[in-house]
Parts: structure tokens; C-alpha cells; sequence
């Protein structure tokens, strides 16, 4: 099976709905715009996978990017890792990050995806992992009280064991106003994150952190500039409460960076900018490296296979960003992910969704 080649890679792109808006203390999210790839095979198999551009405005130009870069993979051997040092190499002065890191990283999923199927095997098993129910916290919103606790209490009821809430809002006394709300509804046994998503400054993440770590949050992700490390050691630094950072690393060299600032007590790497599951293998070897525990940043399909075989594997995040197009292949039962039975990360597309929401 060595010798399977790529002979071709098909794009498109959606914008899907979501259920409720990603709403944050920097911007809302409003639909999910997705680049869905295939990758075909002279063995008749194709890869999937898709790429989340966070605004229609990216959109087409990842699209494009991706589809430039067909041509510079056709012909080679389906193997991931050789296709990774043929693109890094392309883009070695230009630099791989930004829209070129999501584009390459989407081709490395399609083709672990594609290289899974060739052999039969769910991608977690060709990894050398065995599937298993992982822990899932339900992913929410900048709500607002209302919302958040309704929303809060649905999560507990289908049994969800932790929560994430967004904040950032006006005063500290809203933030704590959604925390004790949520947690009237969840009760003791429920663990609450919450999210600023870069919305503070150093001085005032330390200020409202301090309050927060009296409420009993389990952690405080990115409560400052993402690529401002050396501020996140300063607010970890002064609580109490873990620091959770990761889903802005473009690349494992920018993971580096942060752990070695000291930057975070836990870390969430996003598959897409990390540099996709060859990327996400060396990110889950520095989380081993430096003992911190590895949660996901939505991609849940795939996350899963790859939360599976990572050492310090932690928390799986529920955001189901392409759940219209795809079948539900991921099941969540009792707060945690079941996954494992097809072959390949589990993309299983809905054409007819696709050809609706086709953009």
C-alpha cells in the first residue's frame, strides 16, 4: 500500500448555520464558513476533511490557496509526513503561517484521513491508539445570563461534566453574575471554564482572574493577547486558578515559545493552525515534554483519534461547527465522545446539506 499516489484534490466551500451565534468578548461569529476538501487516490479512496476560516471573508481566498497547492502534491505518495516537508519547503522564505498554515494543514488531514482508509483502519488505530470514550466539556458562548444559564442546564441534564462559558463582559460583576447563575443551574459537580478569548489587558485579567478563582472556575483561557507570552506567565503567575492558552499557535515552534515563557498551565492546540495531525503529534510531544495537560479546540472529529493517542490527553471540546454537513458519526453520551467504527477521522459528507449551504 506504499505505493498509493494522489491523483487528485476536489475543494468547495459552505457556510453553514450554527444553532447559536460564537459570540465573544472580541467579535461574533455569526455562520460557519468551511473548505471542505477531498483527496483522491489511484486506489479509488479519498480523504476529507475541512477547514474553518472564521469569517466568509477568508473564505475564498483559503479556498484558492488550497486548490494552488494541488498541483504541487498530484503525483506524490500518499504519505503525510513527506508531504509536510514538501510543503514546508515551498514556503520556506515566504513563511508557513496564517492562511498558508490552515491550507497546508487541511491537506494533511485529507491525506491521513485517505491514508487511514487505505488501510482500513479508524485513524486513531493507524496511529497506534485504541478508541475510548474521552472526556467532552459542552462549548458555549458569550450568552449573556439568560441564555448561558439555559443553555448551561441542558449541558448538565445530558450529562456533561464540565462547561465553558465565554466572558469579557463590561464589569467584572457580569462575569460573575453568568458564573453564579450557571452554577445555580449545574450545581457542585460540574466544572465551569471560562474564556475571555484575548478581551483584557494584563492588569485587569490579574484584577478579575483574582475574583474568578474564588468562584471555583476549573480554568482562564486566554485572558490577554495571544502572542503576548510573557503576559500570560504574569497573570498565571498571580492566580490561583489554571491558565489555559493554545488554540492561536500557528505551528509548533509558537507552542514552544509559549511553554517556554512559562506561559500556561494547560494547552489546547487548534488541529487547523497547529499544522493539522502531523502537527498536532509534535504539539501532544511538547505537552509531554513539559507535563501539561492537552485538551482540543473544536475540529472534534478529528480530535478525538488524536486526543486518544496523546500522553497527556485532557478534556475534548463540543463545538459541532460542521455538524449540517456532516453525518453524526461522533456521538456524545453522558459528557463524553464515542468515536472509532469507520475507517478515517469519521468525515462522512451530507451532499445534498452541501449543495444548500454551497457557497
Amino acid at each position: 500500500m506504499s505505493d498509493t499516489k494522489i491523483v487528485g484534490l476536489r475543494t468547495r466551500a459552505v457556510n453553514v448555520p450554527l444553532e447559536y451565534p460564537v459570540k465573544t468578548a472580541v467579535g461574533t461569529v455569526a455562520s460557519s464558513p468551511l473548505v471542505l476538501l477531498d483527496l483522491q487516490t489511484d486506489r479509488g479512496v479519498t480523504g476529507h476533511a475541512y477547514l474553518f476560516t472564521y469569517t466568509p471573508l477568508a473564505l475564498k481566498p483559503v479556498q484558492q490557496t488550497v486548490d494552488e497547492l494541488a498541483a504541487v502534491i498530484v503525483g506524490h505518495p500518499l504519505a503525510p509526513r513527506h508531504i509536510d516537508q514538501l510543503l514546508q519547503s515551498k514556503f520556506r522564505l515566504l513563511g508557513n503561517t496564517g492562511l498558508v498554515r490552515m491550507a497546508t494543514a487541511g491537506i494533511d488531514m485529507a491525506l491521513w484521513d485517505a491514508k487511514a482508509k487505505v488501510h482500513g483502519l479508524p485513524l486513531v488505530e493507524l496511529l497506534g491508539g485504541v478508541a475510548r470514550p474521552l472526556l467532552a466539556y459542552d462549548s458555549h458562548s458569550m450568552d449573556g445570563v439568560e441564555l448561558a444559564t439555559h443553555r448551561a442546564k441542558g449541558a448538565a441534564e445530558a450529562g456533561f461534566a464540565a462547561i465553558k462559558t465565554k466572558i469579557g463582559y463590561p464589569t467584572l460583576q457580569d462575569d460573575i453574575k453568568v458564573v453564579r447563575s450557571i452554577r445555580e443551574v449545574v450545581g457542585d459537580n460540574v466544572q465551569i471554564m471560562v474564556d475571555y478569548n484575548q478581551g483584557l489587558t494584563v492588569p485587569e485579567a490579574i484584577r478579575r482572574g483574582q475574583v474568578l478563582e474564588q468562584e471555583g472556575v476549573a480554568w482562564v483561557e486566554e485572558p490577554t493577547l495571544q502572542q503576548d507570552y510573557q503576559g500570560h506567565a504574569k497573570v498565571r503567575d498571580a492566580l490561583n486558578v489554571p491558565v489555559q492558552m493554545g488554540e492561536n499557535w500557528f505551528g509548533p515552534d509558537e507552542m514552544s515559545l509559549a511553554l517556554s515563557a512559562g506561559a500556561c498551565d494547560l494547552c489546547m492546540p487548534d488541529l487547523m493552525k497547529i499544522g493539522g495531525v502531523t502537527g498536532w503529534l509534535r504539539a501532544s510531544a511538547l505537552a509531554e515534554q513539559h507535563g501539561l495537560p492537552m485538551s482540543s479546540h473544536i475540529f472534534q472529529e478529528f480530535s478525538a483519534h488524536l486526543l486518544a493517542v496523546s500522553p497527556t490527553c485532557h478534556w475534548l471540546e463540543r463545538m459541532d461547527l460542521a455538524g449540517p454537513i456532516l453525518e453524526p458519526t461522533l456521538k456524545f453520551k453522558d459528557g463524553k465522545a464515542y468515536f472509532g467504527e469507520l475507517p478515517g477521522a469519521g468525515i462522512v459528507w451530507r451532499d445534498q446539506e452541501i449543495k444548500r449551504f454551497s457557497v
